[in-house]
């Protein structure tokens, strides 16, 4: 009988521990979406917008002459910031930590040409795409080697770190084209210098981001063949928070419809977008 009895005790202590567990679970489940749901308000609350961006990639974002982030990201990033009823709040960084801050929460969001993929879609969640990017090979004007992507073997060829046009060389140039030397850099500026210099022999980018920087620095370096592909860049944010990732898309949206956004897309590029 006493066996009977501390078998039945037992039976109820193990069920309160799992109770227990279960409800503590429940809390943290509803937390976390507590704080998802939450992120947009805190952003209003605050009446500020935290946005990362690289700060070194003219004419998307850079520092101007009177010391203020300037270029398309940043006047988009503006621009929904208003529609949001924040101000937005600039924080550089190079480009390889802009997505482990934004998980560790040193940004509310990215506004840095964030090219859309499914792998980082795994860690990330985006807005639907505000630019896409044409890149295309660039040389030295004196280079007559190398006309595509398909001359690369045997080659130096620079990048920027963490970027998706390194995964693009990594993963599916290398296999295709053969051995090649990648140099990977931390702004578009370094790896341009180095081009000019001889210190690598090509380079891939968009070409939006190569004419001011030529411009300025003078740089004897030229954009070959067709693009080899097109990128699409959407506003990067924390996982999860679907209710920022909706607030962002409707003032996308109405950016389009209203006219605001094509301003800001002739402003920068001096032409009208096309798919965007």
């Amino acid at each position: 009988m006493k066996k009977i009895r501390w078998f039945i005790s037992l039976i109820a202590i193990a069920a309160l521990i799992l109770s227990a567990c279960g409800n503590n679970n429940d809390q943290k489940e509803k937390q976390t979406q507590d704080q998802e749901k939450n992120a947009l308000q805190e952003i209003k609350d605050k009446g500020e917008i935290t946005v990362g961006i690289m700060g070194t990639y003219a004419p998307y974002n850079f520092m101007n002459e009177n010391k203020e982030y300037d270029g398309f990201d940043v006047d988009i990033a503006k621009e929904l910031a208003k529609r949001l009823g924040v101000k937005a709040n600039f924080v550089a960084q190079e480009f390889s930590g802009l997505i482990p801050g934004l998980q560790k929460g040193k940004f509310d969001i990215l506004v840095s040409q964030v090219t859309i993929t499914d792998e980082r879609k795994k860690q990330i969640d985006f807005t639907e795409p505000y630019i896409t990017n044409k890149v295309k090979v660039i040389v030295r004007e004196d280079n007559n080697d190398i006309k595509s992507v398909n001359d690369f073997k045997g080659k130096t060829i620079g990048v920027g770190l963490g970027t998706n046009d390194e995964a693009y060389l990594r993963n599916e140039l290398l296999p295709k084209v053969g051995d090649f030397k990648i140099n990977t850099y931390d702004d578009v500026i370094t790896t341009l210098k180095d081009l000019d210099a001889g210190r690598i022999d090509a380079t891939i980018n968009n070409v939006y981001a190569l004419k001011p920087v030529i411009e300025e620095n003078g740089y004897k370096i030229k954009a070959v063949g067709d693009p080899i592909k097109e990128d699409q860049a959407g506003v990067a944010v924390k996982k999860g928070n679907k209710e920022l990732v909706d607030a962002l898309n409707k003032a996308l949206k109405e950016m389009k419809e209203d006219g605001t956004y094509k301003e800001i897309y002739v402003k920068w590029f001096d032409e009208e977008p096309t798919e965007e």
